[in-house]
Order: C-alpha cells, then structure tokens, then sequence
C-alpha cells in the first residue's frame, strides 16, 4: 500500500497543483487519512517545499460542534471560517483538498446550522477564491478512502476501505505502469476535445434523454473550452480535479431554457438530494424539485446570489472508467466525473475569452454569472444526445449514446 500511496501522493504533487521547489503548500484533509498525508508529505519535502499548513477535518467533532453550538460559534471555528486560506494565497501557495464522504453523520443536524456554516465556508476566503478564479494560484481537489466512506460503497464488506483506496487507484492510474505518462495521455485526449469544440464556435447545446431531459443551453460568444489540464497566468499546468474526465464551459446567464433530471445523487454539506428536477425560463431556475430533500435544495438555491442561475456546463463520457466502476459514490468530485453535469452559481471567467482584465460587473455583463458558490448536479445517461448549433446554425452532434462524438476530432 507504501508504494501506491507513494505513486499517488506523486500524481497530485506533480500532475495536480504541480508543486515547485520552495512553494508552500496548504493540506487540507479529513484526519481519518492521516497514513496518507504522512506519505504525501515526505514527498512535498522531495519536492523542495519548506512550509507546509496543515488543514484538518474531523467529521465527527465538527458533528458534536453542529449539534451543541450556535450558528455564530460555529462559525467562528476554523472548520468553517477559512481564513487562512487567504493568508496562503497572499503566499502564492499551492493549495491541496482531499476530501471524502461522510454524509450519512450529518443526517440529523438542522438545515439552518449547515447551510450557515457551508456559506461560512465559501464567504471567509475572497482573496483565494478570487486568485483561485484568476487563475493565479495552483490548486487540486482530491479524494482519500476513510472507513465510512468506504462502507457506505461497500455495506457489510470486511475489506470496504481496501476497496475504495483500489477503487482511488484506479479511477485515478496510479496501477498504471507509469501513472505520469498515463495522465499525460489522458489529459492529451482532453485537450483534442477541447480544440475540437472550439474549432466549433458553437452558439448553443441541446440536451435530450429518456429521464425526461430536454434543455437548451445558449453558450457565451466568446466562450472557450477547457478541461483539467488548467494553465496559471505564469504558464504552469496543473490540474484541479483528480481523477478528471471531463471538458467544460461556462454558459450564457440568461440563456437556458427547458427541464432537466438528475441521473445521479447530489451530496451536499452532508445531506443528499436525489431525483432533482429543475425547470430554466431565460437563464432562471422557475422550478426546483426534489423528491428527497426539498429543503436543502431550496437552501442551495437561495444560499447565495444568482445561484438559481448556471455557471458550468461539462460533458463527460457515459463510457468512463468511474462510470463503467457501477458505483455511486456519493461524492461530487467522482460521480461529476462519470456523467455529464451542470453547475448552479458561479462561472469561469477562464472560459471566457480575454476576460482577464474585466471586473466582475463587466463579466456580467457579457454574460458570464457571478456567485460565491458553485454546486454541480449530474445529468449524463447512457442515451443522452447533446446537438450543437454553430454560429452558421450548423448542427452537430456533440455527443450520441452518451459519448462524446469522436468523429469531430478526426474531421475537423
């Protein structure tokens, strides 16, 4: 397990926020997989870095603290009020989230208190969300097996952690016989889509499947496609989603219109949100439905401003290792990753052409949508059919049977 932890911590530090000789480097990650962060930090030192903060999560104490404190003292401790981010940032940091699921504890906890603390989260840290954005600092999102992670995707398993850290491996090519030239081929593949897509210059999407979807989505004139190989405004690649499968956009605000299923659960601060169902008329969410956990849907849709618009649009392949793996796996960064998904809140101004100098009101204004939260829900299926209009009005098929059209790679 040493070996492929090894191989592993290689990948994020190398592939993911490509960490450089002498940059500091922010971990934050839940205490359970504290095996790994030692391996993961011996090998930042290899690397050259000599400050290192470490951000830990404990889901049960932050449990007992939802339980007994009010919204302001929970909001007052650091595992919510993020602060120290933008000190890092302020730093030119790299910047390392290994996350995993631990849903099923937060189940009696009131909607109120998580919706607080989850706005907490995301408000006390402007300036690494605004570098972030910029594409000023390097940053990757990760995922780290911890036993109720694990036997949620493995009920009554003896050998449930063993299983998802094979399932991490996996998903993420560290088994590969060389896991640097297997993502670098991955990340090429990416990138053919990429230029495929905005050879295009499409105007819009039109999304259709059995579960009821039919959507149109206008894309933004001068929108770009990008994947998870993300480039710094100094050059520097790094990739901000591990394991990634997917190439995106940001959308035109006002111009989304129609209906569209969830195909997978959306975990959200700790609860979970299936069947949703969402209804768009000129950009704006005029309906939002859920059999399972109304309110904390609603609470997602009102916890910011212009969160009840979209701000990502991505295809991914129905036919991807995370998706053919047969599991739900409750957690955003793996399951977006096995489907195609939408995101409410906000855009990419990377996605947008020559946006770096605009200020947010002037982004708007072009139609890129501002907030200070992002929430991704799936849609793919494996009969999703996605039809583009070019800005001659040209139809294409974008993706068929779920998949993405690999003929546009070789044709155009």
């Amino acid at each position: 397990m040493n070996e492929l932890y090894e191989k592993y911590a290689r990948i994020l530090l190398e592939k993911g926020v490509n960490l450089q000789k002498n940059q500091p480097l922010l971990i934050s990650f839940p205490i359970e997989a504290i095996d790994f962060v030692r391996v993961l930090v011996e090998k930042a030192i290899e690397f050259g870095t000599t400050d290192i903060y470490f951000d830990y999560e404990d889901a049960y104490i932050q449990h007992t603290l939802l339980k007994k404190w009010d919204i302001d003292s929970l909001n007052n401790t650091t595992f919510y009020n993020k602060k120290v981010f933008d000190e890092y940032a302020k730093k030119d940091a790299a910047f390392l989230m290994l996350y995993a699921d631990d849903s099923d504890l937060m189940v009696d906890i009131d909607e109120n208190k998580l919706a607080s603390t989850a706005k907490m989260f995301r408000s006390s840290r402007p300036l690494y969300k605004k570098r972030q954005l910029n594409s000023e600092i390097g940053w990757c999102i990760a995922s780290v097996a911890t036993k109720p992670w694990a036997n949620k995707i493995f009920p009554n398993d003896d050998k449930a952690l063993e299983k998802l850290w094979n399932t991490i491996f996996k998903c993420c090519l560290v088994d590969t016989e060389n896991p640097i030239d297997s993502w670098n081929l991955k990340l090429k593949t990416l990138e053919e889509r990429c230029i495929a897509l905005n050879n295009l210059k499409l105007q819009s999407l039109h999304y259709q499947n059995s579960l009821g979807t039919d959507l149109n989505i206008k894309l933004l004139k001068d929108h770009i496609w990008s994947s998870g190989l993300e480039k710094l405004q100094d050059g520097r690649d790094y990739v901000a989603n591990i394991p990634t499968e997917e190439v995106f956009t940001s959308p035109d605000k006002f111009g989304t219109n129609g209906i569209v299923y969830s195909s997978k659960p959306l975990v959200y601060n700790g609860g979970i949100i299936d069947d949703l169902k969402l209804v768009f008329k000129d950009g704006k969410v005029i309906e939002a439905v859920s059999n399972s956990n109304q309110d904390l849907l609603n609470s997602i849709i009102s916890s910011f401003p212009n969160m009840d618009y979209l701000g990502e649009v991505a295809l991914v392949d129905y036919d991807s290792p995370i998706s053919n793996s047969g599991l739900i796996f409750y957690e955003t960064l793996y399951d977006e990753n096995a489907a195609c998904h939408l995101a409410l809140g906000k855009g990419f101004p990377t996605c947008l052409l020559n946006s770096t100098d605009l200020n947010d009101n002037e982004k708007e204004k072009l139609g890129l949508n501002n907030s200070d939260g992002h929430v991704d829900f799936m849609i793919g299926t494996n009969d999703l059919t996605i039809t583009g209009k070019t800005i001659d009005n040209e139809e294409v098929t974008i993706f068929e049977n779920g998949n993405f059209n690999k003929r546009l790679i070789k044709t155009r």
